[in-house]
């Protein structure tokens, strides 16, 4: 199949102000998002570990969505979706309201300087866009290899009333259980850098 074959399969631009998931994907299982694709690796992996849920790619970056799409097939990733589409907390709510049981957001950029912290995905604002979207009990699992940024997102989320954190200091040096990592982790723990796993969950 050509890579436009695949566009056409998977990717979306959505110009409705509600994203329709049964539509989108022409059922109603659990959604799940993934924030920030990369290469695709996890998506093209969890989807085939879990094919009872459907999951959603968000990617803007053109590039990016070339590699993903490589490494998709509609008849292995029937449950994969693409969507191009910049997330902030005033997109979360084209989500709908309790409609996503889980985000991944897998290595955001940390912004490490003090003056660019305002860039940062994590921030008050966001996080109560998550809650708005995700079901009860559903939750959010982070990753980063930046030591600042996890205090940063483990103190934003201790100060969110609709989260609790599912480790007792807020992260683990311990993967997820059936984690899958990707390019840019490992190459990130070939350097010396292992990532801090973080999972907040919606009370």
């Amino acid at each position: 199949m050509t890579l436009a074959e695949k566009e056409e399969f998977f990717l979306r631009d959505i110009a409705e102000d509600q994203i329709s998931f049964s539509s989108l994907f022409g059922d109603n299982q659990p959604v799940h998002i993934e924030i920030g694709s990369g290469r695709g690796e996890f998506l093209a992996e969890v989807s085939l570990n879990e094919p009872g849920s459907n999951f959603l790619g968000l990617e803007i970056k053109r590039k990016r969505i070339k590699s993903i799409l490589r490494k998709l097939e509609p008849a292995t990733h029937s449950n994969v979706r693409l969507l191009r589409m910049y997330v902030d907390e005033v997109q979360l709510k084209r989500l709908g309201e309790k409609s996503i049981e889980r985000f991944y957001i897998f290595h955001p950029d940390p912004w490490p300087k003090r003056r660019h912290h305002k860039h940062r995905l994590i921030q008050k604002d966001f996080i109560t866009g998550l809650a708005g979207v995700l079901a009860d009990g559903g939750d959010v699992l982070i990753t980063t290899d930046h030591e600042d940024y996890r205090n940063w997102i483990v103190k934003h989320f201790s100060e969110s009333p609709e989260f609790e954190a599912g480790y007792p200091e807020g992260f683990s040096r311990e993967p997820f259980s059936g984690h899958i990592e990707t390019h840019f982790e490992m190459k990130l723990k070939q350097k010396g850098f292992p990532p801090f796993y973080m999972r907040f969950s919606k009370r």
